[in-house]
């Protein structure tokens, strides 16, 4: 397929800039792929669509404050760095992006507030990318307690205000558990603790995989040829534990859900040669559009995603493209609210 088929209008004032005031109250959009139905309802009613033995598999990867701003020795010059991923622990290495990036050059030292905080450019890796070694003399805990109070909630650029203190809690799932995104897995937002409870006592499994959410996911396609698209690589996990639960649902013929489309890459990149899901753990960058055959999921639950978003193509292999650009052609019209903070639709 090509890219220029996963454009839409999209008005700018559906772009989402702050959530819904209560998690589990989000307008939910459920698609219904043998016939084509699309119903209007809102995120807690998803209880209505599972049953007793059917699997959600959920991402529990916890987002990290991963915006900090740090100032340049001599000019003091104000740079954002934004921490992609840690390289080397035991000597703080890690992969970031810089801004303004003309600025910063190998061999620059950038200090951060009031701490003792000092980090040292040691590479380029992109026009924006550098590799640096943070400078800290303490125990690890408090190296990373240090990124925590300092750093801000890596909202994505396109919320155009500041991180406020609420985006703290707000932008992490209630299941949040395991740290190194620096994107939340945004379908799992809608959940509340109340209705995890009441999926529970449905019968509905709960079984928790891990995706660290990069930047990468966000990248804009830049080529027409979408076989040409290279994602950038996402670690994840797999636990033997989820891999039996979903497979047994499996087996019984029940529906197993992908909370995410970090959820589903991390599934599809576990695929057993008998199209079971099987323990892995590893680096993905599974690029998913269609058209696209599915082993895993047989449900989908995924926000409203933007124009040519490798997030729209995969909704769409799994939905069926005329299907899935219908639903937001209407999704448009009904002024669901789109992208990390917005609406979200269930696919079954």
């Amino acid at each position: 397929m090509k890219l220029s088929e996963f454009r839409f209008e999209l008005p700018e004032n559906l772009l989402a800039t702050h959530p819904a005031e209560n998690r589990d109250e989000a307008r939910m959009m459920v698609l219904h792929r043998d016939s084509g139905k699309i119903e209007h309802r809102i995120f807690k009613d998803i209880l209505e669509y599972f049953d007793d033995g059917d699997v959600m598999v959920v991402n529990d990867t916890k987002v990290f404050p991963a915006r900090l701003y740090g100032n340049k020795e001599k000019t003091g010059a104000k740079i954002e760095v934004f921490l992609l991923r840690e390289l080397n622990k035991d000597i703080h290495l890690w992969d970031v992006l810089v801004d303004p990036a003309r600025k910063i050059r190998v061999g620059n030292k950038l200090y951060f507030g009031e701490s003792d905080l000092v980090a040292e450019v040691i590479d380029n890796t992109t026009s924006r990318g550098r590799t640096i070694k943070f400078l800290f003399d303490g125990p690890d805990e408090e190296f990373y307690k240090t990124i925590n109070d300092l750093g801000e909630t890596p909202l994505p650029k396109y919320i155009k205000r500041e991180a406020e203190p609420e985006d703290r809690e707000r932008y992490q799932t209630v299941y949040a558990k395991n740290i190194g995104a620096v994107a939340a897995p945004t379908a799992g937002l809608h959940f509340t603790k109340e209705v995890l409870k009441r999926l529970e006592i449905k019968g509905v499994d709960i079984a928790p995989l891990t995706l660290h959410v990069g930047l990468g996911t966000f990248r804009p396609v830049d080529v027409e040829d979408l076989t040409k698209h290279k994602m950038d690589s996402e670690n994840f996990s797999v636990p033997g534990e989820t891999a039996e639960r979903v497979n047994k649902a499996l087996d019984s013929k029940k529906r197993v859900c992908a909370i995410g489309t970090t959820t589903m890459r991390a599934l599809e990149s576990s695929v057993s040669a008998n199209s079971r899901l099987k323990s892995n753990e590893g680096w993905t960058d599974r690029f998913i559009f269609p058209p696209y055959d599915f082993k895993i999921a047989n449900a989908l639950v995924t926000n409203f995603h933007m124009p040519e978003s490798t997030l729209l193509m995969m909704t769409a292999a799994f939905g069926g493209y005329d299907l899935v650009m219908k639903a937001y052609e209407e999704a448009v019209k009904e002024n669901y609210r789109f992208f990390s903070y917005g609406d979200v639709m269930l696919i079954i």
